[in-house]
């Protein structure tokens, strides 16, 4: 190895390593520079494209926003056609309604004409088969007897269907029933008739021993005693404490039972649940053996048993008590006071219905002590307790009433408290469940808007404004609007209601019973939109003609009860449509009428048959051999062919009284009695 080579090896060594190291570094700077002219080509496209599709995205937004403007026009477009075409034919249709209405107003119109015509013919065929008839009148019902006698006979029957029958008849009838025949006195001897005995029916009639006899032999079936008037000897009523499974009594009226008959009918009938002691001689001996025996009993009445005071009512939580009390009756007990309450509250915390009528005493200390701890009370009447005043009704708003019936004078504040609830009461039970109210005879328009703006008025069923002289038509129309579900509705006495007034009552659908007797009402009726109505009253509307009773004969024809005393403006034809379509009255009431004569008697035979009470006094046009007829036909009636009293306002032949000439008659009368009086 010489130098040179050396040199030249070392030469090409490094030659070599430099070209290697040279060529690696100008490859990696070229790659570097592509990979950024890559990453800046591809950011250039990136934001080409993004500019290309904003541009388009602009366009396609403006098209859409176009589109659904368009859109949106023709579905206003659309709307408007649709409505239009609705009421068409909404107009068409009532059209067509009109039309069909018109049409069966005409045929209802000729129908009523046909049935008149048809009802005259079937009077004057009436008339001329009565004359025809060979054989008397009794006669043909005695062979109409003996036919159905022997076709029907209701021993036959199963035996629910004849217990159906007998329960309608009194004790009395029972008895004749079973004195028929032997098959009928099997059917009276069934054992489910006897579980409920009525002597009161026949306490003028019946003797003590037949009571005892009874009693002993159905003891184990009577359930329901009722001696209620009974003057009976103690021995009787003691032969009713072998009546071990006896659950209701009635003893009340009963002059002659005592804490002795008391006595022997809590020993041997501890299961009684009603107990009905008013007007009795009873005393605190009786009050202390009630919770010592009957430790269910539920129903409990005190009324005007005068001789039990305070500690009886202590006696009630004696043994197991009367707990389970839920309705007491202390009328007329005005020996009882706060204390006695007191006793009663503590005793009997589950009491629900309370009356306390005709007691004079009666405060509002009264009341607050009851209430205390007898917070359950659903049903309270105080009828005659002329002391009580608002602050009772505040002691009472913290009771679940259902029914409240009182008589006196209260303020707006009262029945907002009861009615709508207050913010300056404590009171946190429901005011919404009270549905049976007579309102004070003093309250006026504004009293009983507030009265009806609660949410009570929409329960309400019963509602009496008797005599509440100051209510106008305002208070109707808003009873009408506030009111849907009202059943009983008596605006009697209302003298400033009118016909426009009156008028709104049609928008109450669910009235059955109304009475507007004493109103200046006229011939406006409602009896269209009223086509379940009952009960009606229209005495004494002077104004009143026949058109109100065609009215009703057409569209009320189940009308039961109707009166239409002191209407002087009312004929026969009026009463021969009523005839006709209202088949099922049971109570008219005529009096007053002077233009009726005796064909409406005629009349109401045919078409009434259930007609059970006719009054028809001051009838001048009625005679008096055609009222004696009709007694046969109902059960009670009433009559007389006397001027009309000058209070009715019109004379014998319906013409009105002149107002001065009576006022100067009646001052004479009073004065000539004056007179006599002082000089006697």
């Amino acid at each position: 190895m010489t130098r040179e080579l050396m040199i030249k090896a070392c030469s090409f060594y490094t030659g070599h390593l430099v070209k290697t190291h040279f060529c690696t570094w100008r490859d990696v700077t070229h790659t570097n520079e592509n990979v950024v002219l890559a990453d800046k080509m591809n950011r250039e496209v990136t934001c080409y494209n993004f500019r290309l599709q904003k541009y388009i995205f602009h366009h396609w937004h403006s098209y859409m926003e176009d589109q659904k403007e368009k859109l949106k026009n023709m579905v206003l477009r659309i709307q408007r056609i649709i409505y239009c075409h609705k009421l068409t034919i909404i107009l068409t249709k009532w059209q067509n309604r009109a039309r069909c209405k018109n049409k069966k107003k005409e045929d209802e119109y000729l129908k009523h004409k046909l049935q008149l015509k048809n009802w005259r013919n079937r009077l004057l065929l009436k008339g001329t088969s009565a004359e025809n008839i060979n054989f008397p009148e009794q006669q043909f019902f005695e062979v109409c007897l003996v036919d159905e006698t022997l076709e029907y006979d209701i021993s036959q029957l199963p035996e629910e269907s004849k217990l159906q029958i007998f329960f309608y008849l009194s004790l009395k009838d029972v008895v004749i029933c079973g004195q028929v025949n032997h098959a009928w006195m099997l059917m009276t001897q069934l054992s489910s008739l006897w579980n409920a005995i009525d002597f009161s029916t026949v306490k003028h009639m019946i003797p003590d021993k037949y009571i005892v006899s009874t009693l002993q032999r159905w003891r184990l079936n009577v359930l329901r005693l009722n001696f209620c008037g009974c003057l009976l000897r103690p021995k009787t009523f003691r032969s009713a404490s072998h009546c071990w499974n006896l659950q209701e009594l009635n003893v009340s009226d009963c002059p002659t039972f005592t804490d002795e008959s008391m006595r022997h009918i809590s020993e041997g009938c501890p299961g009684v649940l009603y107990l009905n002691l008013s007007n009795t001689t009873i005393t605190n001996r009786t009050m202390r053996l009630l919770p010592r025996h009957f430790h269910n009993l539920q129903n409990l009445s005190l009324a005007y048993c005068r001789r039990f005071t305070d500690k009886g009512l202590q006696y009630l939580k004696l043994g197991n008590g009367c707990h389970k009390l839920i309705y007491l009756d202390l009328s007329g007990c005005a020996q009882i006071s706060v204390q006695g309450f007191r006793y009663i509250a503590n005793s009997c915390t589950g009491i629900l219905h309370l009356t306390i009528n005709d007691m004079p005493t009666l405060t509002d200390n009264y009341v607050k002590a009851l209430v205390e701890k007898c917070s359950h009370i659903t049903s309270m009447v105080f009828i005659g307790a002329p002391h009580i005043s608002d602050c009772t009704f505040k002691a009472l708003s913290t009771c679940k009433l259902r029914k409240i019936q009182f008589e006196g004078l209260i303020s707006s504040f009262a029945l907002l408290l009861r009615c709508k609830g207050c913010q300056q009461s404590a009171c946190s039970a429901p005011k919404s469940h009270v549905k049976f109210f007579s309102l004070p005879y003093r309250i006026g328009d504004v009293g009983l808007k507030q009265f009806l703006d609660g949410p009570a008025s929409v329960r309400i069923r019963e509602l009496n404004l008797s005599n509440c002289v100051q209510l106008s038509d305002v208070s109707v129309m808003k009873l009408s609007e506030h009111c849907p579900n009202l059943n009983y509705l008596s605006l009697r006495n209302c003298e400033h209601l009118t016909a426009q007034g009156i008028a709104y009552i049609v928008n109450i659908f669910s009235l059955v019973s109304t009475d507007l007797s004493g109103t200046d009402i006229s011939n406006e009726a409602f009896c269209k939109s009223s086509l379940i109505l009952e009960c009606l009253d229209v005495s004494y509307c002077s104004q009143l003609s026949d058109m109100i009773i065609k009215a009703l004969a057409i569209y009320c024809i189940n009308l039961t009860s109707l009166s239409i005393a002191g209407c002087p403006k009312i004929t026969d034809s009026a009463m021969e449509m009523l005839s006709a379509k209202c088949h099922y009255l049971h109570i008219l009431d005529i009096s007053g009428c002077v233009l009726l004569t005796d064909q409406i008697l005629e009349d109401l035979q045919i078409g009434c048959k259930q007609l059970r009470i006719l009054k028809m006094q001051y009838c001048t046009n009625i005679s008096k051999n055609a009222a004696e007829r009709m007694p046969s036909k109902v059960q009670q009636q009433e009559y007389n062919s006397n001027d009309p009293p000058h209070w009715f306002g019109y004379d014998r032949e319906g013409n009105p009284l002149t107002q001065p000439d009576n006022i100067t008659s009646s001052k004479e009368h009073l004065e000539l009695t004056v007179s006599e009086e002082e000089a006697a």
